[in-house]
């Protein structure tokens, strides 16, 4: 039987021929119900299959190359072939390309008797795919496509790569080495020129092609040069910014052939979708076990090793225990810095990236740069400050989404679909960015997120900067740094902790209202931006209306929950904290108890150091006294 087939590309006639004759071959004589063992990749020799899903296998998974002798369908080692008897390996070695496309599309590996995508939808593989068709129909075709790719030879009798695997390879150098597109594409015209038997794409254009069907890609949208607005959504299609009236566009001059040049957004947003990123987390079958590692680690020392031991991760489980009941749902922290990418070419740009970073995983994968999430990056020249806002929709809705209705994820680990929730429970900054981030006013004496109103300002004289010296008052009364002079300021600091945003001075509750006011305000008294004067004037006259401030606040902001981005201006403060300012209050009642038995102990001991002292007044007058009269008797015996 001639077998040279085998070595076929997939999807040939003689291949399509060939796989056909092994059907018959391996169920001559066979009951019409009975399963045979697959030989595709999926199953590897260890799932029976019925002839038509073989057949189906078959058609979509190339034949193992290195079977020759069908020991496991009917053939005898006796039997002539015209191909080489070659020693028979039924061991299936794991492909990485395979197996990464399989991750890209949520493709089960050990679920071998499952149909993959779409594929009892019927695909010419040369067809080309209307935008009219079903996003099924298009995913089908695309996994077919890098599939085909993943086995297509790089040029004819090589082994070693194939034509996606070269181009995976080739592509991971550029991100690794920092390679502009440009000379990609002329490393891949000079191999092109050199080798025109290999199939090498001619440009990175070209290569981006093959390497955007895996999946992960970003949206651009484009921004009002001013930071005023996204152009997206109900304001896609809008020329002009809706708040300064600038242009979307660059300016457009004509080209030297007198053609109009295409028009350029003047500002750029990429922003990188969070759903598929994290669901891509549970698709991967290294990644899918980790991301439930806080629930299942059973090991408790009582020591900070991870966000999970947090006072603010167990209030948070208690608070939202739907959240808690999975495992698998996603605890989100966001990072922001600016910095120069010209480094020092340019002294006069400053760009934004926004990553997120999962928490679920262990300490010694969750900090590692390949665990980290970009969420988007903001274009510079000048850092957007409280502008920030308006970059950050995209990812306040996507978390709005997450929260409230999740979406559907196959996890790889468990064998099953589930919905996915998310929440931002923590952000990561210097001052600067608190201060972009949270709307604070982070360039006073005010600055201290937890002094606030009862810092005595301390500015250094030098660098006239603002220091806070305040730490010591969270210490144990008797704690020896408390009366400590030198090593600090030179005064003793005996004060209480400060109180929380929900108390002033006189011990009363702020309001809601009042804690938004008094967070998104400057130091001259003006908000920090057009949204937060927005919303506080919207909630004076709801509170005018209803006579009810919470009601008031409940109908501008809505109903407080987890998962809302504080950064949105769109809620003030976690409940947590109106729900127990009793508690600080009695713990601050307790504590002037003993501030004033103290103050009295020190009375007292000072109003007896101050007899010792009369009491030695007394005694060196009278050895005075005393040398005086002995001088005179010496005196008259002379």
């Amino acid at each position: 039987m001639d077998k040279s087939w085998i070595m076929k590309p997939r999807g040939s006639d003689a291949y399509e021929l060939g796989v056909m004759e092994f059907i018959k071959f391996a169920f001559k004589d066979k009951p019409e119900n009975i399963e045979l063992i697959c030989p595709c990749k999926h199953c590897g020799f260890k799932k029976p299959q019925s002839m038509s899903v073989m057949s189906d296998h078959l058609s979509w998974s190339a034949f193992p190359k290195e079977y020759t002798i069908w020991l496991h369908h009917g053939e005898t080692v006796g039997k002539t072939s015209t191909t080489p008897n070659i020693s028979q390996d039924t061991i299936v070695v794991e492909d990485p390309i395979q197996n990464m496309i399989n991750d890209a599309f949520g493709i089960d590996r050990d679920k071998t008797n499952e149909v993959p995508i779409a594929l009892d939808v019927e695909i010419d593989r040369d067809e080309v795919v209307m935008p009219t068709e079903t996003q099924e129909r298009n995913e089908a075709k695309e996994f077919y496509e890098l599939t085909r790719e993943g086995e297509e030879p790089l040029y004819e009798g090589c082994t070693k790569y194939s034509r996606l695997s070269f181009l995976v390879k080739l592509y991971h150098i550029k991100c690794l080495c920092g390679m502009s597109d440009k000379s990609m594409t002329m490393i891949l015209e000079l191999l092109k020129d050199a080798f025109e038997f290999a199939k090498i794409p001619s440009s990175m254009y070209e290569a981006k092609k093959t390497i955007t069907k895996l999946g992960l890609n970003y949206v651009k949208i484009p921004a009002c040069p001013n930071n005023c607005m996204l152009y997206w959504g109900e304001d896609e299609e809008r020329e002009t910014c809706k708040k300064c009236n600038t242009s979307k566009w660059k300016s457009t001059a004509k080209a030297c052939d007198g053609n109009k040049r295409k028009k350029v957004p003047a500002k750029v947003l990429r922003y990188f979708p969070l759903k598929p990123r994290l669901q891509r987390l549970f698709l991967s079958s290294k990644t899918a076990e980790d991301m439930r590692w806080h629930a299942v680690d059973t090991k408790n020392d009582g020591m900070m090793r991870h966000p999970r031991d947090s006072k603010a991760w167990k209030q948070f489980d208690l608070t939202h225990p739907w959240f808690a009941s999975d495992p698998r749902n996603v605890r989100l922290a966001l990072a922001s810095d600016g910095f120069n990418p010209f480094g020092m070419m340019s002294t006069n740009y400053s760009i934004w990236p926004v990553m997120l970073i999962p928490y679920n995983t262990p300490p010694w994968v969750c900090m590692k740069s390949t665990s980290f999430i970009m969420s988007m990056i903001i274009p510079g020249k000048k850092m957007p400050g409280n502008d920030i806002d308006v970059y950050l929709q995209p990812l306040v809705k996507e978390l709005k989404e997450l929260w409230t209705t999740g979406v559907v994820t196959h996890d790889s680990f468990k064998k099953e679909r589930f919905t996915l929730h998310a929440t931002l429970m923590w952000t990561i900054s210097d001052f600067p960015g608190l201060g972009a981030l949270s709307g604070w006013n982070t360039y006073t004496g005010l600055a201290c997120p937890s002094c606030n109103m009862d810092f005595t300002p301390f500015r250094l004289n030098k660098s006239k900067k603002w220091c806070f010296m305040g730490h010591r008052r969270f210490l144990d009364r008797g704690h020896k740094f408390r009366l400590n002079k030198v090593r600090f300021d030179g005064q003793q600091d005996m004060r209480s902790p400060p109180k929380t945003l929900s108390e002033k001075r006189d011990g009363r509750k702020y309001s809601r209202g009042e804690m938004f006011a008094v967070s998104h305000k400057k130091s001259d008294g003006s908000f920090v931006n057009d949204e937060a004067k927005k919303k506080n004037d919207q909630l004076q006259a709801e509170i005018a209306k209803t006579h009810s401030e919470n009601e008031a606040f409940v109908n501008v902001f809505g109903k407080e929950h987890g998962g809302f981005a504080r950064s949105m201006g769109l809620g003030v403060t976690p409940s947590q904290l109106t729900t127990t300012c009793s508690a600080r209050l009695t713990s601050s009642s307790e504590d002037n108890e003993k501030m004033k038995k103290m103050q009295a102990e020190i009375d007292s001991l000072t109003e007896k150091a101050s007899q010792v002292d009369i009491l030695k007044e007394q005694v060196a007058f009278l050895m005075q006294m005393h040398n005086s009269k002995d001088n005179q008797r010496e005196m008259f015996t002379d």
